[in-house]
Order: C-alpha cells, then sequence, then structure tokens
C-alpha cells in the first residue's frame, strides 16, 4: 500500500495538466472557427521539429495549420500527446499493483489457458484434432475451442445434443488425448487440460466409439474419479488365443495400466482416423455389455462346433429321393404334431414304396410319437417292429440304418426288453466295428442284465483301440469295484472322471471312487464326496445316497419323538424279549436262515442277516419261523409297507468290521433293536458321532448319512433291524415310490 499512497500526487498533478489541456483545446477550437475535433486530420511528421525547437505546425483537414507552443498562446497543447501516454503507463501500473495485493486476476488459471490455447492451436495448424470436432462439423472451430477450454455455453449445449439425435454415432473412433507423461520427452506435445470438469464435458460432447473401437485407449484406471473394468486377459471366452498389445508399464508403478506409451503417441499423432475399427480385447466395455458379448460369442462358438461336428446325415436312397416331396409333407404333418394324419401319409407311402426305408423310418417315428402321447405299450412295441423293418430294407443309407437302430435299441431298454436292446446293439457294433461309441452303448446293455463279465470284456476292446476313453474307463473301474478290485478300480474312475466326457458325470461313479479311495485309507476321498456334491449328485458329503426325494429333513440321529413313530419304539422296546426268543430259536434250529452279508461291505468277520420284509413285502415263507415277531410288526405300516426299506434280523461275530457306507435312498430311517449286545466292544458311528447298542432299547438314524460298524467283542453281537418311512413323506408319495 505505500506504492499505492506514493503515486498520489503524481495522479493529482497529472489531473491538474488535463484542466490545463481542455482550456487550451477549448481556445484552439474558438480561434479555428469552431472546427471540432473529430474533424482534424491525421497529425503528419508528429515528431518534426522546427529549427528553433519548436514543434511543426499541424497541417488540419481544413487548410487551416496551429503551431504547438509552450503555452495556450502558442496555438496549441504542447503535451498532450505525451500527457496520454503518461496516464495509459500509470494506470498500467496501478493495475499491476491493484492484481499484486489484491489477487483480481488468477495468473495461474490465465498463464494455463494460455498454455492450453497455444497447444491445441498449434495442434489445429497441424491438422491434429480432428479427436475434439465436439460438434460434428468436420473441422475444429470456435465452438469445438469452447468445450475443449469448459467454457460450453447452454445453446451449444442444447445444439450439440439436438445433433447427437439427429445424427448417427460418428464412425470415426474418437480418442481421448493422452496423459502427460512426467520427465519425458514431449510431455508439452501430449498434454491435455488439467481441469476435471473439462475432461467430463469432452466425454459428455463427443460421440461414443464402438465398444469394440481398436483405437480407443482407457485412461489410467486408478486416476481419481474414473471407473473402468479391468482388462479381458488373452483368452477370449471361446478358449481360443488371441494376440493383445500389452499396455507398457511406467517405473517404479509396475502393474498399473498405461494409456499408451511415448511412442504410441507419436505413431498415432501422423496417423489418420479409421474410418472403420477393427475389434480389439483390450477395449474397456461396460459389464453388462461385455457379458452380452462374450455370451454371443460363446453361442456363436458353440454352434460353429456343432455344425462341424454334426454334419446332415444322408437318410434318403434313390427310392427315397423319388418321392422326397411326399415324405417332407408327412414330415412337416408329425412335427407339427398332427400324428393322426402323419401316420396315414408315412402308411399310405410304405404301401405304395414298400422298399424306401426313408418312408418306413418316418411311420416308426410316428408310432413312436403316438406311443409316448398316448402311454401305449402296444404302439411302442409296433414302433420298436418298424425301426427293424426299415434297418432291414436292401440299400439303406448307412446313416438310416443307424438312427433306426439305435433308437430301437433305447425304446428296447425303455420297456424293459434288455436281451432285446442288446441284441440289437450287437448288430449296430458289428455294422459299424470301428464306432467306439456302439461299443459303449454295448457295454452298459451287458451291465443293465447284470452280466459284469460280458461288459468288462467290451470296455477292454475299448480301451485297447482308445485308451484315453473316459467312459469306458469309469464303467471298467465301476466293474473293478464290483469284482472287489479295489486298488485297481481307482485309476480307471479317476481318470474317466476327470475327462469329464459325456456320460461320466454320474454319482455312482464318485460314490464309487470315494469308497475306493477310503478302503486303502485314502483321505483324498471326501475330495471326490465334495466334487459330487457340488455336481449336485449328494445331497452333502456325508448324505450320499442317490435316490432321494428333494427337502426331506436330513440329520444323521433321530429320537422317537422326532420321527412320530413312538408307539413302534414303545412296542419294540416293550416286547424286545419275545422278539430275542424267537430269533435265538431261529438260529439254534437253522442257521442257515441267516444268509451272509453280499453288498460287500465287510472288510473282515462274518455278518448273517434273516430278512422277513423286503421292498414292503412278506419274503417268502419267514415268518414261520418267527410268528410273533410278525404279527406284532403287522399292526405298523409304515414299517412293513416301506417299499425302499427291510425288517430283518442281523447278527455279527467278533472281528467283524462293516466299512464307511451309506444307504441308497432318504425315504426312509433305520431302528436298530438291541437283542444281545455283548460289552464292551460293539459301535456304530453315524457322521461324526458314535454310539453303542443296549438291550431292549431302539436307536434311530438315517442311514443315507455315513455310517460304520465295529464288532470287538468276545461273542456275537444280534439286532433287530426295522426301516420306516421318513415321517415327511405324504401318503401319496409312499404309496408312488419305486421300491429299492
Amino acid at each position: 500500500m505505500q506504492r499505492c499512497a506514493s503515486s498520489q500526487p503524481l495522479v493529482e498533478e497529472i489531473q491538474a495538466e488535463e484542466e490545463e489541456e481542455e482550456e487550451e483545446e477549448q481556445e484552439v477550437f474558438q480561434e479555428t472557427g469552431g472546427v471540432n475535433e473529430e474533424q482534424v486530420g491525421p497529425v503528419e511528421e508528429a515528431s518534426a521539429r522546427e529549427p528553433d525547437g519548436r514543434s511543426a505546425p499541424v497541417e488540419h483537414k481544413n487548410g487551416k495549420r496551429a503551431e504547438a507552443g509552450p503555452s495556450v498562446a502558442d496555438g496549441g497543447p504542447r503535451f498532450s500527446m505525451f500527457t496520454w501516454l503518461m496516464v495509459v503507463a500509470l494506470l498500467g501500473v496501478w493495475s499491476s499493483v491493484a492484481v499484486f495485493y489484491f489477487d483480481i486476476v488468477d495468473y495461474d488459471r490465465v498463464l494455463a489457458r494460455a498454455q492450453e490455447f497455444r497447444m491445441n492451436f498449434s495442434e489445429v495448424l497441424q491438422g491434429k484434432l480432428a479427436a475434439y470436432d465436439t460438434d460434428g462439423d468436420g473441422d475444429f472451430d470456435v465452438e469445438d475451442a469452447k468445450v475443449l477450454l469448459g467454457e460450453t455455453s447452454e445453446e451449444a449445449e442444447t445444439n450439440q445434443t439436438k445433433e447427437k439425435t439427429s445424427k448417427p454415432e460418428v464412425e470415426t473412433p474418437t480418442q481421448r488425448a493422452p496423459e502427460p507423461e512426467e520427465d519425458g520427452p514431449g510431455a508439452e506435445e501430449t498434454s491435455v487440460p488439467g481441469s476435471q470438469d473439462v475432461e467430463s464435458e469432452i466425454q459428455a460432447a463427443v460421440p461414443l466409439p464402438p465398444l469394440d473401437d481398436s483405437h480407443f485407449v482407457p485412461d489410467d484406471p486408478t486416476e481419481p474419479g474414473q471407473r473402468y473394468e479391468e482388462e479381458p486377459g488373452s483368452i477370449d471366452t471361446t478358449g481360443v488365443l488371441v494376440e493383445e498389445n500389452q499396455p507398457e508399464e511406467t517405473e517404479g508403478e509396475s502393474g498399473r495400466y498405461q494409456t499408451s506409451s511415448k511412442l504410441s503417441q507419436e505413431a498415432e499423432a501422423e496417423k489418420p482416423p479409421k474410418a472403420e475399427p477393427e475389434p480389439q480385447t483390450g477395449s474397456t466395455r461396460p459389464t453388462e455389455s461385455r457379458q452380452a458379448a462374450d455370451g454371443a460369442a460363446e453361442k456363436a462358438a458353440e454352434e460353429q462346433k456343432e455344425k462341424v461336428k454334426k454334419k446332415k446325415p444322408k437318410l434318403l436312397n434313390k427310392v427315397d429321393k423319388s418321392i422326397k416331396s411326399e415324405i417332407d409333407a408327412a414330415e412337416r404333418l408329425r412335427k407339427k404334431g398332427n400324428l393322426d394324419l402323419a401316420l396315414k401319409a408315412f402308411d399310405s407311402l410304405v404301401q405304395q414304396h414298400p422298399l424306401s426305408p426313408r418312408a418306413r423310418y418316418g411311420k416308426a417315428q410316428v408310432q413312436d410319437d403316438l406311443a409316448e402321447k398316448l402311454r401305449s405299450n402296444d404302439l411302442l412295441q409296433s414302433a420298436i417292429s418298424t425301426y427293424g423293418e426299415a434297418a432291414e430294407l436292401p440299400d439303406v443309407t448307412s446313416d438310416l440304418l443307424r438312427a433306426a437302430l439305435k433308437r430301437r435299441a433305447e425304446r428296447q431298454q425303455f420297456l424293459g426288453r434288455m436281451r432285446g436292446s442288446l441284441a440289437t446293439l450287437q448288430k449296430l457294433v458289428d455294422v459299424f466295428p470301428d464306432d467306439v461309441g456302439l461299443r459303449n452303448d454295448l457295454g452298459v446293455a451287458h451291465l443293465l442284465l447284470g452280466d459284469n463279465k460280458g461288459a468288462k470284456k467290451v470296455y477292454e476292446e475299448v480301451l485297447a483301440v482308445a485308451p484315453s476313453n473316459g467312459f469306458a474307463k469309469v464303467h471298467y473301474g465301476f466293474i473293478l469295484k464290483a469284482e472287489n478290485k479295489i486298488a485297481e478300480s481307482i485309476p480307471y474312475l479317476r481318470e474317466g472322471l476327470e475327462s469329464g466326457e459325456p456320460g461320466t458325470d454320474d454319482g455312482r461313479f464318485y460314490f464309487h471312487l470315494g469308497d475306493a479311495l477310503q478302503r486303502v485309507g485314502d483321505d483324498s476321498a471326501y475330495l471326490w464326496y465334495e466334487r459330487g456334491h457340488q455336481r449336485g449328485h449328494f445331497a452333502s458329503v456325508w448324505q450320499r445316497s442317490l435316490y432321494n426325494v428333494e427337502g426331506l429333513k436330513a440329520q444323521p440321529w433321530w429320537t422317537p419323538q422326532e420321527t412320530g413313530y413312538a408307539d413302534l419304539v414303545r412296542m419294540l422296546e416293550r416286547n424286545w424279549k419275545t422278539i430275542r426268543d424267537e430269533a435265538l430259536a431261529v438260529m439254534d434250529r437253522s442257521r442257515g436262515r441267516f444268509l451272509p452279508e453280499e453288498e460287500n461291505l465287510r472288510e473282515k468277520g462274518e455278518w448273517g442277516q434273516y430278512t422277513l420284509w423286503q421292498q414292503g413285502k412278506r419274503v417268502g415263507n419267514a415268518c414261520q419261523g418267527v410268528p410273533k415277531t410278525c404279527a406284532l410288526m403287522e399292526r405298523f405300516p409304515e414299517a412293513t409297507g416301506c417299499k425302499r426299506g427291510q425288517i430283518k434280523f442281523s447278527v455279527m461275530q467278533p472281528g467283524t468290521h462293516v466299512w464307511p457306507h451309506t444307504g441308497p435312498t432318504n425315504c426312509r430311517l433305520r431302528m436298530h433293536l438291541g437283542l444281545v449286545i455283548p460289552a464292551p466292544g460293539c459301535r456304530i458311528r453315524c457322521t461324526d458321532q458314535t454310539r453303542e447298542w443296549e438291550e431292549g432299547k431302539v436307536l434311530i438314524f438315517d442311514d443315507s448319512f455315513e455310517h460304520e460298524v465295529w464288532q470287538e467283542a468276545d461273542s456275537y453281537r444280534l439286532i433287530f433291524i426295522v426301516d420306516v418311512w421318513h415321517p415327511e413323506l405324504s401318503q401319496y408319495q409312499r404309496q408312488t415310490l419305486s421300491p429299492i
């Protein structure tokens, strides 16, 4: 403020001089006859001087002349021009002082804008700002510069919005100006407006490029205020390797994505924009759009693979081709569901052209469809016969022969005609000996007949020609496991499951692989049980039954009150001695009634069972040996009518161990009534809880959970086993569930 005060006398002196000059001008005005100052022409030789040092006379437009002098009497203001120059200079000094002390102008912003404008104007001259053509008029003009500098008016924004809605998106890819790199060459050339607001306005004003634009370079994802998706990997959704330009990393910031390297920035500045950008895997896209695009790509890839795999079968021979239009018309009727009309059409074609395999095959298909619609076994049997007739005709194409016999075998299996299905598949294998898939189907047919030996031979033949065939491996391992070749079965079951081939994802294979691993002491069994659970085959790692009803209460141990069968439990516990005495009498008179356990559940020892009810029915004349026990049980249909359970005596000799195992279904609960229990040494584990039997007491557990038994006492253990329906099953379910 001292500078401001010191300049005050000078300002007053200038004001006094101005007043004197006004008076002098007024006198000059009067002397010249009232000529206005605006009429005075330009000064010629303003700095010229007379020899005596006086200013040269000034020529005026009216021809008069006035001489400048030191005073009003001399005819004009001698110091007029100099005075005004001094005034301007002093005003500049005053303004500078005011700005300096009162921060009237933001010098940093002015300098930044000036630098930005210089940079932008330089790029305009070089033709490099096509990317900032915000109004889409093909050039960079004043309105574009306003947008770039963050000064877009409301009217300009409105116009831009209108243009966006009226014009399609520009095809020229829009590239954001790259960020300057610190302490690097070319930093000034690549700098962008520093304001975040300016950047957001550029994004809003410029039409977005296509999502797969190869020239759109995403900003640094770590930049504040920006949200970006992660870069996709170098493998797309179809699993095909694709090329990807790896972003350059800055020193000291490894792992961060850079917008572009300096070289690529310079190269990009030299290239004109492309009209149709090529897709690039590194472009940034919204999550939903990316997922949709990836899903579409995956679907297209799968469809392409299916087209490659499945060639259109040749079903028509010469006879069929001559009546192709009639066959097509009948087939259209079948596909539209007009089965009666379709059957008449195909039947007419068969009568007119008895050597047409395609017409006969079409008739079989219609019969097959009608059988399913009407639930008719007779119609299904007719279809099976007609499929066979089509395959027997001369000149049948190989594709039609294969299709007819495969469908025939499937429908035979559906009707339970396993031997007929086996014969059909054997014929297929004879005709197509190199088809591994048909041989695998033949092996399954042997297994369905219970012919493990025949199935084993088939799968050995398959593995001889296709040693990596996963389907053959799991089935061969299954057969080895059934033969109690535990260690040998493990690699086949494991490798077959790991192959992931169709037909291998079956709960039985997970079940038997885990069981085999448990029996050799390998704890990885539970990893496979977990995989089976994740694949939906098991309710849990512990509960591994395969024939289940969803939603039933699942717990290993139950109380009589929880089951709702308290009356049955009370009856068993009150009459346990009667039941025990009858069982002992049978054991004394005829030990042959206690048959050895045949499910391969024992590691060692002896285990015999005497069954009274099986699958909801009495077993032969078994009740003749224990009539009182059977009479007691007849009053409880939840047990005698349990089609997925048994009622039996179980005797186990000392030194017996039963492997950890699970029952086949979650539809039943199992009751154990202790009859003869030597102590100590007899115990049962269900999941992670171990209990012991007591004579005259009932234990209740869900045997679909893993359980294990030890008999380490000095004498035999005798119990009575009663299976009952799961209490949450409805009466309808109990009546309609298939027996096990």
